[in-house]
């Protein structure tokens, strides 16, 4: 490694960070998927180019170069998402001391609480982010006439972001502050910087994490911190960690696993009992304030999210590869199947001082077989790729951006195929060229 090779990594970090700009700005030279694949060639270029700067001058410049792709998410409201328009409605409801589990938005009750930034008036409710409530008046809350998904922790996030008194920029710059501590983070744990330039650079950095604002990046900085400490054998702090990380946005769950690699392969410890009780302790006692003061009503829209999206039997819309081969009524059943394989797969053989390994192959194959239509969902497949290095990963997420720009069932099928395939090939080509085996849940076969 050498530095002469810190002139084109920075050529093409601020090459990356302009086409970003301009994606957020939406300039008219190019349509915005154009943008969006304009960003991932330059990432790929970025990245590689890293690696061959040294780690006391690539330190910094990951650095650098997360701030820069996270601040540029700042320079206009949401574009793709409006959820962060709820993250501001539930940060006010609970600072004015109201469950924000506890009433919908539209309710009458908390009419007090409304302002020109969440319920336009006089422009005509014509703006891709505003609705009509049941009421007839003008919101920027989607969903207005149902209560908060929204899990615990998220909700202590909203109300701690609520001060900023700058409603969805406060949010976003929330969103930034997160980004970049996730990069530091993953910095302090790895040994190959250019490993967390896969999250800092990442353009859904700027789009999902900061433009949109969107709370799964606090359950990936939680996660990521979580697995972290149960690498180092901090059992109690990284199972608080992950619990907290599950009542954050409930996907990180799926990481639990590879926090206890290989446990069916030894005799349990004292630490994976602290770890599972620590975390699940954790989840339910962040739920236990607001089941007090709203009791079952904590699941808000849960339930029906899930038939909307297409989850829940009879309203079968997604396991888009799974329904290429079985009948509807079957694949909810396939997919927990094979799921369940996959854990015990990180649990049997999985490397423990490697958490994150096993916590990828977990969560990365839920996404492929739910086939989600909500790219930010990949961000904690980002974090994961992060400390894990393989990148191949990437292709989860980015074909939740493709079928989030196109929709329809038969882009679902294409884009997850697609992503399945880069999963299964990459490793296969990787091992071939190295002449060695194939790396599967974090262990060797």
């Amino acid at each position: 490694m050498t530095s002469r090779a810190v002139p084109p990594c920075l050529l093409a970090l601020a090459t990356l960070v302009t086409a970003l700009a301009l994606t957020i700005s939406r300039s008219g030279a190019l349509p915005l998927h154009g943008w969006y694949l304009l960003d991932v060639a330059l990432f790929a270029v970025a990245v590689p180019l890293l690696r061959k700067v040294p780690r006391r001058q690539a330190v910094p410049l990951v650095l650098a170069g997360s701030i820069a792709v996270a601040a540029v998410g700042l320079l206009a409201p949401p574009r793709t998402s409006d959820d962060a328009y709820r993250y501001v409605w539930d940060g006010r409801v609970q600072a004015a001391g109201i469950s924000p589990y506890a009433h919908t938005p539209d309710d009458p009750a908390l009419a007090r609480l409304r302002d020109p930034g969440l319920f336009p008036v006089g422009d005509g409710c014509a703006g891709w982010d505003e609705r009509r409530t049941t009421a007839g008046d003008c919101t920027r809350i989607n969903r207005p006439a149902v209560h908060t998904i929204y899990p615990p922790v998220a909700q202590a996030w909203f109300v701690l972001v609520h001060p900023s008194g700058r409603g969805v920029r406060g949010v976003q710059a929330g969103g930034a502050v997160l980004a970049v501590a996730t990069t530091g983070l993953l910095l302090g744990l790895g040994r190959e910087a250019w490993r967390a330039a896969l999250w800092g650079w990442f353009p859904g950095m700027t789009v999902w994490a900061v433009n949109d604002a969107h709370v799964d990046t606090l359950g990936a900085l939680l996660t990521v911190a979580g697995l972290g400490c149960a690498a180092r054998g901090r059992a109690v702090r990284g199972g608080l960690l992950l619990g907290g990380a599950a009542a954050a946005k409930l996907l990180p769950a799926l990481a639990l696993p590879g926090a206890l690699s290989g446990l069916l392969a030894r005799r349990p410890t004292r630490d994976d009992v602290l770890l599972v009780g620590s975390a699940l302790g954790a989840f339910a006692l962040s739920y236990l304030p607001y089941v007090v003061a709203s009791g079952t009503s904590v699941l808000g829209y849960l339930p029906g999210y899930l038939r909307e999206e297409g989850y829940e039997q009879g309203h079968i819309d997604r396991f888009g590869l799974l329904r290429l081969v079985l009948p509807d009524r079957l694949v909810p059943w396939a997919a927990a199947l094979v799921l369940a394989v996959v854990a015990v797969r990180v649990l049997r053989r999985g490397d423990r001082h490697r958490p994150w390994a096993g916590a990828l192959m977990v969560t990365g194959t839920a996404l492929l077989l739910v086939a989600p239509a909500y790219p930010w969902y990949g961000l904690l497949v980002v974090a994961l790729v992060a400390l894990d290095g393989r990148w191949e990963w990437l292709a989860v997420p980015a074909a939740g951006q493709a079928l989030y720009l196109t929709g329809g069932q038969a882009a679902q099928q294409l884009a997850y195929g697609a992503a399945l395939c880069v999963v299964l090939l990459v490793p296969l080509l990787r091992q071939r060229s190295a002449g060695r085996p194939a790396v599967v849940a974090g262990g060797e076969k």
